[in-house]
């Protein structure tokens, strides 16, 4: 099987995927207690307006009926329905806030990349001294430290005591986003680094040991050469897997981190609409990250073949 046919599987798989996110949210989203009528009415409400509310809103209708509706009438089409809160279209909604949270997902992604491949080289060549232990250390705090808690940290020390960097907010021009973004961002690589670094640590140290590597150092090639060349490229494959696999983890964090320093994305809506049983912004979200964690682990597959030629996609 070619990287093509790889591909179409994989897109056929997602389809399948897909469908059962939004059955298990459809049906979620229900069963919380409350009355979206009453939330959005709220000192208006009374039984007869709530009745006629839900009525307009189809809320009224048997569980399968608005679920069909939800598929073939409106998700299928692209058509994520209308807000019950905000009274706007979902999808616009939903689009203006998934930028900031790709853009911090992905800002985290790459501090995370920077952060693993400096601290899990580094522990791996000083293997059992000092470096090594203070490393380990360091990031096993930040493993078992809630990312909430870490992010009111750097807020403490960068943003209130040294004021190195902004605590809320998004900014309005490019560099202003980067400059906003950093401490969420590093909020999130910090923790994500902690798992991906004790992985490569590990890989660089078997590596090391291997015949094909003792032969590169016989024949003269520098320190350096053996370990971007032959022991690295070897050596990420688990970690690039586990990246993969941590990236669903990622946004599921930052839907909190984004509320800790009061970023306008994705996080901020999605609390928002579970308080008021906004079904259809909800709904939306969650099939949105769902896509977004389907895509990164397909890429994260097709990436296999690059970093080792030998990977085949039979």
């Amino acid at each position: 099987m070619g990287r093509a046919a790889y591909i179409r599987r994989r897109l056929i798989l997602m389809a399948f995927v897909l469908f059962g996110v939004t059955v298990v949210i459809f049906g979620m989203v229900r069963i919380l207690p409350g009355d979206p009528a009453f939330l959005i009415l709220g000192d208006r409400a009374t039984d007869q307006k709530a009745a006629e509310l839900r009525q307009q809103l189809g809320l009224n209708r048997p569980f399968l009926e608005q679920y069909w509706m939800f598929v073939s009438a409106g998700f299928a089409h692209g058509d994520m329905g209308q807000s019950l809160l905000y009274r706007q279209p979902v999808g616009d909604l939903v689009l203006t806030r998934v930028p900031i949270t790709l853009a911090l997902a992905g800002y985290a992604m790459g501090l995370a990349a920077i952060i693993t491949l400096t601290f899990g080289i580094t522990a791996a060549v000083n293997k059992g001294r000092w470096p090594d232990q203070l490393i380990r250390v360091g990031f096993l705090f930040a493993l078992t430290t809630p990312n909430f808690w870490f992010g009111i940290l750097l807020i403490l020390l960068f943003g209130l005591t040294l004021h190195w960097f902004p605590v809320a907010g998004f900014g309005e021009t490019f560099p202003q986003h980067v400059w906003y973004l950093f401490l969420p961002a590093l909020t999130l690589a910090l923790q994500l680094s902690a798992v991906l670094i004790r992985n490569l640590r590990g890989q660089i140290i078997q590596t090391l040991r291997s015949d094909y590597v003792r032969t590169a150092h016989a024949k003269g090639l520098s320190e350096r050469l053996v370990l971007l060349r032959h022991v690295l490229r070897n050596a990420l494959l688990s970690t690039v897997t586990i990246f993969g696999l941590q990236f669903g983890f990622l946004v599921g964090g930052a839907i909190v981190i984004e509320t800790v320093f009061a970023l306008p994305g994705t996080g901020q809506l999605l609390i928002q609409s579970i308080t008021a049983r906004d079904y259809p912004v909800v709904q939306a979200i969650t099939v949105v990250s769902a896509v977004l964690v389907i895509v990164v682990n397909l890429v994260v597959d097709l990436s296999y073949s690059f970093l080792d030629p030998r990977v085949t996609y039979e």
